[in-house]
């Protein structure tokens, strides 16, 4: 009995995919995404930014779209820092300027 259950394992993992380039997929990814310019906010648009800022705290579960390396990236998570000094947000563990958010929504206040 158990050298029938070794010989359907044996015989498994020959349908096991194999990758013979690691690293290849996520290369074409890289390579597909869009680059785009970083978009000119509005006054009244910096504003909204600005006042969502100031009512967030640490341990607040915020979703931001903010630009790095020629993208816009959505991020959601938990504010572990915010700094209106350096005008930075920290997300789990993205370090966000000011400057680089496009959107910012609170979705969770931590209530204590």
């Amino acid at each position: 009995m158990v050298i029938k259950d070794n010989r359907k394992a044996d015989r498994a993992k020959q349908f096991i995919p194999f990758d013979a380039l690691k690293g290849f997929k996520e290369a074409l990814r890289a390579k597909e995404k869009i680059k785009s310019e970083k978009k000119e906010l509005t006054e009244e648009e910096i504003n909204e930014i600005s006042k969502t800022l100031k009512n967030v705290n640490k341990r607040d579960i915020v979703k931001v779209i903010f630009y790095k390396n020629q993208e816009y990236i959505e991020l959601e998570g938990m504010v572990s820092n915010i700094d209106f000094t350096l005008k930075t947000i920290k997300i789990i563990k993205e370090i966000i300027l000011f400057d680089d958010i496009l959107v910012i929504k609170i979705q969770n206040k931590y209530e204590i």
